[in-house]
């Protein structure tokens, strides 16, 4: 994305689970991490401005930044990276600076947290799309496990992120495929510019208290092409779609039956244990030349299923240690997550205004 006037371009990890858009920026008074791209100067943005306290906007930051996913049970680092979400805590309600200028707060689940200025400037999407006074916050204080990326572009369905903030521009339409590997190249695209015949769509749903999320239909799941047993209303609670989560969190019944499927359709290979407190299904498949894993399969309201790839069911931390990628809550009540290594090559789409979220295979390799 290219931000200010002249515009810098900045590479930034977008995520369908937080509303705030955010970039590193100078003179970084507390503290900043290491970024590829050079830091953001809004000194030298011609269009760059502050938000007052004031500003009816200011007001809009309790609810992006508040109430954001708080994933049950305990945390891996090693594999869950930055974007594992907002704990609802006090402290990220806005506040102002010495000069009534509006500063936001937004912290995450692994303890990463930024602060700044809650400010306004040009993005630069493409040459052709221009979003001129967008809000984003000029973080001062980064800090955490963060690395890399210049920041986060939020995706999320609050007045505040991208989605809302381009609506008149894309409509509230946006899709993305991300790719099997890090060296494979997938997209992000913004608008309908036409959907494969491929995509199949399922409504989009509205969890209560957590309105900016992308709420699913979960209904079941399979292995093999066989149904789990698993009663309708062990998804009671709910379950998102969340690019910033790595490993898919379902609720405790579920994930048992998936495991206890899986372990029986992988019993010709040896089991070995997981250095993750997260993951405890994982095999050592050093000294195999080929693996057919289980067919793992999403059921989602109104009829759509998803087949996921293979790389889409395994997380390989190492050739000796491949995992199967899901964990369970650590109770019934906690929302279900479906994460990003789940949707590794499908073609994802969100209908935001149409009410439908769609899948669809073969959008990347």
């Amino acid at each position: 994305m290219g931000l200010g006037t002249p515009k810098r371009d900045l590479r930034l990890a977008f995520d369908t689970g937080s509303d705030l858009t955010w970039t590193q920026c100078e003179p970084c008074t507390i503290s900043c991490y290491n970024q590829v791209d050079p830091i953001f100067d809004p000194s030298k943005s011609t269009s760059y401005s502050k938000t007052a306290c004031t500003s009816p906007v200011c007001s809009q930051l309790t609810s992006a930044t508040d109430g954001n996913i708080e994933v049950s049970g305990e945390n891996d680092w090693s594999i869950i990276d930055v974007g594992q979400h907002v704990i609802p805590k006090s402290g990220n309600q806005p506040r102002c600076s010495s000069t009534l200028d509006c500063v936001y707060i937004i912290r995450y689940g692994d303890g990463s947290f930024s602060v700044g200025d809650f400010s306004k400037d040009r993005l630069t999407i493409t040459t052709e799309d221009v979003l001129d006074s967008f809000l984003f916050g000029c973080g001062q204080d980064n800090e955490g496990l963060f690395k890399g990326a210049a920041g986060l572009l939020g995706l999320g369905r609050n007045q505040i992120s991208i989605v809302k903030q381009a609506a008149q521009k894309y409509g509230q339409f946006f899709s993305y495929c991300l790719p099997s590997t890090s060296s494979s190249t997938g997209h992000l695209t913004f608008g309908n510019g036409g959907v494969s015949s491929s995509v199949k769509f399922t409504a989009l749903q509205t969890l209560s208290q957590r309105q900016s999320f992308y709420g699913l239909d979960l209904i079941g799941l399979s292995v093999g092409g066989h149904q789990l047993s698993i009663p309708t209303s062990t998804f009671s609670t709910g379950t998102i779609i969340d690019s910033g989560t790595v490993i898919t969190r379902l609720p405790p019944t579920a994930y048992s039956a998936l495991r206890k499927a899986f372990r029986e359709a992988m019993r010709g290979y040896p089991m070995t244990s997981s250095s993750s407190s997260l993951l405890d299904t994982c095999y050592d498949l050093s000294k195999n030349r080929t693996v057919k894993v289980p067919l793992v399969s999403f059921l989602f309201g109104g009829g759509l299923r998803v087949d996921l790839e293979p790389v889409g069911v395994l997380y390989v931390l190492r050739l000796s240690e491949v995992c199967l990628a899901f964990a369970g809550n650590s109770d019934a009540s906690s929302i279900g997550v479906i994460g990003n290594t789940q949707q590794r090559t499908l073609e994802v789409v969100y209908d935001v205004a149409g009410g439908r979220i769609g899948f669809g295979p073969g959008g990347c390799r």
